[in-house]
């Protein structure tokens, strides 16, 4: 979906076992961005308990057991019966949780960048891949920045204000 983020993550060799404090730091990095979109409460501790594995203060058996609730949770949400499983923002932010913690970093990265457009423009706006420039922009920096300081924590920002999407700008939604 994100091209120039395909291309940093092949260059970084992102899916190698060694880089999977990056992946999972990158999905973080992703995933906090959307959620302010989660409607499921366990979906949030489960983001949470990433940042913890991340921080050192949960272990590999938690990370994983926190996984597999993460993608129950986010195959279950009841958006999922809709017909392109991503009926409203919350489903989309629900998987880049589950991605985030399942080491999937660009898959995270995807269902993230979907949710803030949803978010902002609805489903017209997920039709305009100018929609998601500024997010696929956000996304390839932030790993290009992580992959550059990989001992630094990963702080990353909810969007702060949304933005109007170029559809909604058009038709005054």
């Amino acid at each position: 979906m994100n091209a120039s983020l395909d291309h940093l993550a092949r260059e970084l060799a992102l899916d190698a076992a060694a880089q999977e404090r990056l992946r999972l730091a990158f999905g973080f990095g992703c995933a906090q961005r959307v959620r302010h979109l989660l409607e499921e409460p366990r979906v949030e501790a489960c983001l949470a308990g990433l940042g913890d594995f991340l921080a050192g203060t949960a272990d590999r058996q938690r990370l994983d057991e926190l996984a597999a609730e993460a993608a129950r949770l986010a195959n279950r949400h009841p958006g999922s019966n809709s017909i392109d499983g991503c009926g409203h923002a919350a489903v989309s932010a629900t998987y880049a949780v589950a991605k985030a913690l399942a080491g999937k970093a660009v898959e995270a990265a995807d269902y993230a960048a979907y949710a803030i457009v949803y978010a902002q423009g609805g489903a017209a706006a997920v039709a305009e891949p100018a929609c998601f420039e500024a997010e696929f922009a956000w996304q390839t920096g932030c790993l290009a920045a992580l992959a550059g300081a990989q001992t630094a924590p990963v702080v990353a920002q909810p969007l702060a204000e949304p933005q109007k999407s170029p559809v909604a700008a058009r038709t005054g939604a």
